[in-house]
């Protein structure tokens, strides 16, 4: 057996994708693990042109040419792809350079998607309490003495001339606007008010409201389970959670395009590290710009926000109403495609959280 021929063999034994691409970064080799991890046959897979495997890929094909112009290995993780059915993937990349007379790239992916779910939903939970948590002192720290600036300028406004009253009232408008502005950091006072709900009556309203403000050309779409059943949560909350997700998706959309809310069942899913029998998931979905890198991982951040002027508020407020019912909130985005999903559990009355 050639020594070709055996590390061939080894690289069918691999749980990770091996592919290895030529100067044209067409695909010469790749093994079985390859077609398990992209979802592709083989007949796909052969000769085929890399990048065209993916309808969004963090990776490049400027990276891997200057990688065989400068004769150059490298690794990069966390590279979020998305092939041509549409699947989400996280992988680790590595690209490593084989010096033959034609220099070839041998590129191994290795999917993380899993892992780093479960691993930044168990981080982004105990940031996003702590977060919340900071937020709530300081809002409490600012709304104290902010009652006391707005009673002083009325008492002194009995004092003046309706001309001079004119300043006074402008201190007590802006006190108001911040009171507002903390209420919101705040979020809401009373508990979840869980009652036998259907989640498709509570998004058409979600739905209506939407359409009622809709400065831009934009299309609503709907794509629901009606096998999901009625279950206990609380519908002004959850509205008010999708309401925001969805006024989100209208101002990404400045000209115009596409909104859809799926549902979905999920058996047998994880949140907050107890594992449910039934989980609803409803998906906002916009085909907008996507929301830039760098504010991904820190999205449900108060005061984070990719908009001009904006509060970064909508989307933190959302994450806290549907954590006060025991859901979460995760985004999936890329240009041309971001998708919220809001994931609520299905439980019986008795075994309501």
């Amino acid at each position: 057996m050639t020594a070709h021929a055996s590390s061939q063999g080894l690289t069918e034994q691999l749980t990770t994708a091996v592919l290895v691409l030529d100067s044209q970064l067409q695909i010469c080799y790749f093994n079985t693990a390859s077609c398990a991890v992209l979802g592709l046959g083989e007949k796909r897979l052969a000769q085929h042109y890399f990048p065209a495997l993916f309808q969004h890929l963090d990776l490049k094909a400027s990276h891997l040419h200057n990688a065989l112009l400068h004769r150059q290995s490298f690794s990069v993780g966390d590279v979020q792809a998305v092939t041509i059915d549409g699947r989400l993937l996280l992988l680790d990349i590595a690209v490593t350079l084989l010096e033959q007379e034609q220099p070839q790239l041998l590129l191994e992916l290795r999917q993380v998607e899993q892992q780093r779910k479960i691993s930044m939903e168990n981080l982004q939970q105990h940031q996003h309490l702590a977060a919340r948590e900071l937020v709530r002192n300081l809002a409490h720290e600012i709304k104290n003495p902010l009652g006391g600036l707005r009673g002083a300028a009325q008492l002194l406004e009995e004092s003046l001339n309706d001309e001079q009253k004119e300043y006074t009232q402008l201190i007590i408008a802006q006190a108001d606007r911040l009171r507002n502005l903390v209420d919101r950091l705040l979020g809401p006072y009373r508990p979840p008010q869980r009652i036998l709900s259907n989640l498709h009556q509570m998004a058409e309203q979600v739905l209506q409201l939407a359409q009622i403000d809709n400065p831009a050309p934009i299309r609503f779409h709907r794509d629901y389970d009606p096998s999901i059943p009625d279950f206990y949560f609380d519908p002004e909350l959850l509205q008010q959670a999708l309401l925001n997700i969805v006024r989100n998706a209208q101002q990404a959309l400045q000209d115009g395009g596409d909104i859809t809310l799926q549902s979905r069942i999920l058996s047998q899913h994880t949140l907050h590290g107890k594992r449910y029998k039934l989980v609803a998931c409803i998906k906002v979905i916009d085909n907008g710009p996507g929301i830039p890198a760098e504010i991904r991982d820190t999205l449900f951040y108060p005061m984070v926000s990719g908009k001009a002027g904006g509060t970064g508020l909508g989307l933190s407020i959302a994450q806290t109403l549907i954590h006060q019912q025991c859901g979460w909130i995760d985004c999936e985005s890329w240009p041309g495609h971001t998708a919220f999903m809001l994931y609520l559990p299905i439980s019986d009355y008795e075994e309501a959280p």
